[in-house]
């Protein structure tokens, strides 16, 4: 029994390959039975992944290795908080996405679905590769491995822009990664002598001591090399990868690729140099500069975007640097509040990308301008959209004030005051670019031939936007799950 639990990270990824080729196999030929391997697919991984959450709620983790490259790099797989939080979120949200993805996809009338069903699948499994990684070099794999697979998502629509946009996404991630990341890991390896996770770090106190301004250079170099968390000046992927079909952008901006970055930084901040390590380096400071320079920018970029995925493009910029920010803090609320807002984002921002799909495919509208009295044609999807914007804001009831709270009150226990300026100063440039979405949506008079009267909400899309957006109030509401498995990475 306990060699079959400590298998389960190993399956929770062959389920979504087993998965694809049953959706190639299947083929454009049935599509209801393509699409039932992808929501069974999803069910049996959320599945996979609860069946562990007792054995960690206990305060085990889970380790299986497959293989020994050689002395202290193998591919191995382990389950612990940390990981269960990250693929929890993501393996929940593949199934809300799917069903999605199929109202999305038919009523478009989109070319390619079975590609476009396979791609998302294997995305899938290589984010649960990085979620459950035990080391640095298997998450190196699996990491690359969802760049790979999802250059054909953002390539979908096969137009010139697409390609543009899919060439320019690859280029950033895989350009950070061999110029950056390969470097950071070989010389990890070379100091440390193992590229093992441990809690703490892993590099010995005689080695922080011998060479503090390489390790520090060796932190940055990881910041920069895992380019989907999407720092500045390395975040010019992120928007350009909005012309991929809507859906996707959800999976970029919510539940996988965005969130693998932020995940992969904060492993390498916990498990290979450690809270006590970056402090004593100082180079946590950094990364603080860098966060609040991000998240503030991102913000004021935002508010100059009329096209509204490209608003929320910039948006994801500036959230996912509330992560960052609390591991950088140091200090056990900001961390516990940047590990919760992974999760508090993720439903957030899913739910705001399902509605910026449902405006595209049932009203064909894209700016922000041409939103006026909307939501009397599309009352579930602007209802769900402004509540999604409330936890983007921060305002009590909803999920995303809970971390942002945390982080709050993180930068009062590091007594840093410019930070906790720089936090309150975002979140009214969030209230900025939102609100007036939701008050041109609400309130101002449609004009005259704007909306069409054939304007109607798909059910297939409606459903699962609004399912998203009630849970956001579940985890404003009910955030001590979150909280707890957040605080386990502090104890």
């Amino acid at each position: 029994m306990n060699d079959l639990v400590s298998i389960t990270p190993l399956l929770t990824i062959l389920v979504s390959l087993i998965a694809t080729g049953l959706i190639i196999r299947t083929g454009e030929g049935n599509p209801n039975l393509r699409e039932f391997w992808s929501v069974g697919a999803g069910v049996v991984k959320f599945g996979l992944v609860l069946s562990m959450l007792p054995a960690i709620l206990d305060g085990k983790t889970l380790h299986y290795k497959l293989f020994t490259l050689m002395p202290g790099i193998e591919i191995a797989f382990k389950a612990d908080a940390f990981s269960m939080l990250f693929a929890l979120g993501a393996s929940f949200l593949w199934i809300v996405t799917t069903f999605y993805s199929i109202g999305y996809m038919r009523s478009l009338n989109e070319h390619a679905q079975t590609r476009y069903f396979a791609c998302f699948a294997v995305s899938l499994a290589t984010t649960m590769g990085v979620a459950f990684s035990a080391n640095l070099f298997t998450m190196f794999l699996f990491y690359e491995g969802l760049t790979i697979i999802t250059y054909p998502l953002v390539y979908h629509k096969e137009t010139e822009e697409a390609k543009a946009g899919a060439r320019k996404y690859v280029i950033y991630l895989l350009g950070a990664a061999k110029v950056f990341l390969i470097a950071a890991i070989v010389l990890t390896y070379n100091l440390a002598g193992t590229l093992d996770f441990q809690k703490g770090g892993i590099f010995p106190p005689e080695v922080v001591a011998a060479h503090p301004l390489l390790l520090s250079a060796i932190f940055l170099m990881y910041l920069y090399g895992f380019a989907k968390c999407a720092v500045m000046p390395v975040h010019g992927w992120l928007p350009a990868a909005m012309v991929a079909p809507t859906p996707v952008s959800a999976l970029l901006h919510a539940v996988a690729v965005v969130k693998t970055g932020v995940f992969t930084v904060l492993s390498v901040v916990f498990f290979v140099f450690g809270t006590g390590t970056l402090g004593a380096l100082g180079v946590n400071t950094v990364a603080i500069a860098i966060a609040c320079f991000t998240l503030l920018m991102a913000s004021v970029i935002a508010l100059s975007r009329e096209n509204l995925k490209a608003r929320l493009a910039f948006s994801t910029v500036s959230q996912l640097s509330y992560i960052i920010l609390g591991a950088a803090l140091l200090t056990p609320a900001a961390i516990v509040g940047g590990i919760s807002h992974i999760t508090m984002h993720a439903f957030g921002k899913i739910t705001l990308f399902f509605c910026a799909g449902s405006i595209y495919a049932c009203a064909h509208k894209t700016e922000i301008s041409q939103m006026s009295g909307l939501a009397k044609k599309m009352p579930w999807t602007m209802t769900a959209f402004t509540i999604g914007a409330f936890n983007m804001i921060g305002v009590p009831l909803v999920g995303g004030f809970v971390s942002k709270w945390n982080l709050m009150l993180g930068a009062m226990e590091a007594g840093s005051v410019a930070v906790l300026g720089v936090l309150l100063a975002s979140t009214l440039l969030n209230a900025a670019y939102f609100m007036p979405i939701v008050y041109k949506a609400f309130f101002e008079k449609e004009e005259t031939g704007h909306h069409g009267e054939e304007i109607r909400e798909n059910p297939f899309m409606a459903i699962p936007l609004c399912f998203t957006a009630s849970v956001t109030f579940v985890l404003g509401l009910y955030p001590d799950f979150i909280l707890n498995l957040a605080r386990e990475v502090v104890k």
